[in-house]
């Protein structure tokens, strides 16, 4: 959580547009943190600790499964709850995200309403 209260939102996607839109998205009500790539959110999770992270799936270098195994690795990490980002809907990369166990899946482009009320329902569900 931040200083003034709201609940942080990391955000790790290697399209800026992709990332400027969330942030817009989601700055009224949550803290946002941007970040372009898997190795940038690795080295940010070494000193913060988000409330929850919305992971892109298919990023080079580090894509989102090496990410997210990374996150889990790590004791410090392990609970914090991810949610993959993907343009991706064929059956085959959602079962394969899906195998991970992500706290959620959300396909890309998402609109504010969605992205805010999934946000929203997991924090509730959570709290």
């Amino acid at each position: 959580m931040s200083d003034d209260g709201r609940k942080t939102v990391l955000i790790v996607d290697d399209d800026p547009t992709q990332l400027a839109m969330m942030k817009e998205f989601l700055e009224s009500k949550y803290k946002v943190v941007l970040l372009p790539s898997g190795r940038d959110a690795i080295n940010y999770l070494i000193n913060h600790k988000p409330d929850v992270i919305l992971l892109d799936y298919l990023m080079p270098l580090y894509n989102g499964a090496a990410v997210l195994n990374i996150i889990r690795s790590k004791e410090s990490t392990r609970n914090i709850p991810v949610f993959f980002l993907t343009g991706q809907s064929d059956a085959s990369t959602v079962m394969e995200c899906l195998a991970m166990k992500p706290a959620g899946y959300i396909v890309k482009p998402v609109g504010r309403k969605d992205l805010i009320k999934k946000l929203e329902a997991w924090f509730y569900e959570h709290e």
